[in-house]
C-alpha cells in the first residue's frame, strides 16, 4: 500500500508516519508538508507542498490512500488566512483525490466539528457537526464536514473515513502547543508540581484527551481495514479541573465562566496570549464523545489513558520537549522565543 500523508510533520502527522512505517501492509509513505523536516522515518519520502496553491495531483497520482491532516491553528488573528489553508486547502485536496482516482481518503476531523452538546453523557457520531460558529476552528471544521458530505455523494467509489479525536497530546508536541495556545510568556519551569497554586474550576470545563501515538494507531486501522464513516477517538477518563490539580499538586477554585473568558479576552486584546477567547467558548460547548464505534468496528483500543496524555504534555512543556520538524521544533520559536514576539503573538502561521 502506497500512502500519502498531507500535513505529515505536526503533532498527529508524525505519529501517523510512525504507525504506518511499522505496518508491513504499508510499502511506502509520501509525507507532504509546507516545510521539510529533518526527521527521518522508515519507508518515508518527504516533499514540500502547500495545499493552498501547489499542484497536488502529481503527488497523489498512483496512491492507494490519502490521509489529510494539514490544518493551521495560527494565525488566529487572521481568519482569512486560516480559511484559505483549512477550508479551501481541504477542498483542493478532495478535488485532487477525485481527479487521481485514489481509492481511500481518511480525513482529520475533530471534536471541534460537533455542535454544542452535553457534558453529562456521551454522544455518538450521529451528533450534528455544525461546530461552534463563533470560533474559527469550529466553523472551518464544520464547513469541511459539509464539503466531505458532498464529496461522498459525488464519488461513491472512494472509501471515506473521518476521525474525530479529542484533544491530542504527546511529549514531543509540547513546545508547539505551548507556542500555539499559551504563548511566549509562559515560563517552562513553572509547569511543575507545587508551583501553580490553583486550577480554575467550572462544570463546563470537561474535555476528552488522547495520546498522539494512539491517534496514529487509529489512522493506521482506518487505512488498512475496510471501514467507512466517522469515528470518535478519545481515551478515558474525562479530563476535569481536578485532574489537572492532582497532576500539579494545586487547589481547585470555582471560577465563573464570564471571569475565565474575560481574563483570556483581556490577554488576547493586549497581545499577551495567542489563543482567542472564542476557543474557550468552544471548549465549554463541545460534547463528550462515545467511542464505542471506534472500539468495536475499527478495533481501536488506546494504550495510554487521557491522564497519561496530559501528563506528557505538562512534562514536555516543563522540559522544552520537541522534535525535528518545523511545527514541533523549539528553534521555530527562535532564541528566547524571539520569533514568537517578532511575528506577532497569534499571527505566526
Amino acid at each position: 500500500m502506497r500512502v500519502v500523508v498531507i500535513g505529515a510533520t505536526g503533532n498527529v502527522g508524525t505519529s501517523v508516519i510512525t504507525a504506518l512505517a511499522a505496518d508491513p501492509a504499508v510499502t511506502s509513505i509520501l509525507g507532504l508538508a509546507r516545510r521539510l523536516p529533518g526527521l527521518q522515518a522508515d519507508k518515508t519520502t518527504w516533499r514540500a507542498v502547500d495545499v493552498r496553491g501547489d499542484d497536488l495531483r502529481q503527488h497523489l497520482d498512483g496512491a492507494d490512500a490519502v490521509v489529510h491532516l494539514a490544518w493551521l491553528f495560527q494565525p488566529t488573528r487572521d481568519r482569512v488566512a486560516t480559511w484559505k489553508a483549512n477550508t479551501l486547502g481541504s477542498l483542493r485536496v478532495f478535488e485532487a483525490v477525485a481527479a487521481c482516482g485514489v481509492p481511500a481518503l481518511v480525513y482529520a476531523s475533530s471534536v471541534g466539528a460537533y455542535s454544542p452538546g452535553p457534558k453529562d453523557r456521551r454522544v455518538g457520531e450521529d451528533w450534528p457537526t455544525h461546530g461552534w460558529p463563533a470560533a474559527a476552528y469550529g466553523q472551518e471544521k464544520a464547513y469541511v464536514e459539509r464539503a466531505l458530505d458532498v464529496f461522498e455523494r459525488d464519488h461513491p467509489g472512494i472509501r471515506v473515513v473521518r476521525l474525530r479525536p479529542g484533544f491530542v497530546f504527546k511529549r514531543e508536541a509540547a513546545t508547539e502547543q505551548r507556542r500555539l495556545f499559551a504563548g511566549p510568556f509562559l515560563p517552562n519551569a513553572l509547569i511543575r508540581r507545587g508551583l501553580i497554586p490553583m486550577v480554575p474550576d467550572h462544570p463546563l470545563l470537561r474535555l476528552q484527551a488522547v495520546h498522539a501515538a494512539d491517534v496514529g494507531h487509529a489512522y493506521r486501522l482506518a487505512l488498512t481495514r475496510q471501514v467507512t464513516g466517522a469515528f470518535n477517538i478519545a481515551a478515558d477518563p474525562v479530563i476535569e479541573p481536578r485532574t489537572l490539580a492532582d497532576l500539579l499538586d494545586a487547589k481547585v477554585v470555582r471560577v465563573p465562566a464570564a471571569l475565565l473568558r474575560g481574563a483570556l479576552a483581556a490577554a488576547w486584546r493586549m497581545r499577551l496570549a495567542p489563543a482567542a477567547p472564542d476557543l474557550l467558548d468552544m471548549v465549554f460547548r463541545v460534547p463528550l464523545m462515545d467511542t464505542t464505534r471506534a472500539r468495536t468496528e475499527l478495533g481501536w483500543t488506546p494504550e495510554h489513558t487521557a491522564v497519561d496524555a496530559v501528563r506528557e504534555l505538562l512534562e514536555g512543556i516543563r522540559t522544552g520537549a520537541d522534535a525535528d520538524t518545523p511545527p514541533l521544533a523549539a528553534e521555530t520559536s527562535g532564541p528566547a522565543r524571539t520569533h514568537e514576539f517578532s511575528t506577532g503573538i497569534g499571527k505566526r502561521p
